[in-house]
């Protein structure tokens, strides 16, 4: 049988001292994780950035699926629809049918020239 000899008041009191410097040690890095979860780069701030920019790209992304759905009907619309090709074809290109007469307006020149 082995008999443990008693270490002493001073060795208690050392453990005791070293148990509380832990505890304080442990208090201080919870409290610089908190800190630095509240104010750190990748903190609440910087969530809370992350989340307003994610919403913003998701109303871009609905803002561009309503552009391509009505390019992609525009485009099915040239494809399938003569009216609107010549439409087209008179305003971009200036074609006219034969037989009709095209007039054009244009500003007089002394309406062009600012006056000195």
């Amino acid at each position: 049988m082995i008999i443990k000899q008693n270490r002493g008041r001073q060795w208690l009191d050392w453990q005791r001292r070293m148990v509380t410097a832990a505890h304080y040690v442990g208090a201080g890095a919870c409290l610089f994780l908190l800190l630095a979860l509240c104010f750190g780069e990748m903190g609440l701030p910087g969530y809370f950035a992350m989340h307003d920019h994610a919403q913003q790209l998701e109303v871009d992304i609905q803002e561009l699926e309503r552009t391509t759905k009505r390019l992609r009907g525009e485009i099915d619309q040239l494809e399938h629809d003569p009216a609107r090709i010549e439409q087209l074809a008179r305003e971009r290109l200036g074609y006219v049918r034969k037989g009709e007469t095209v007039y054009q307006v244009t500003p007089d020149s002394a309406q062009e020239r600012p006056k000195p």
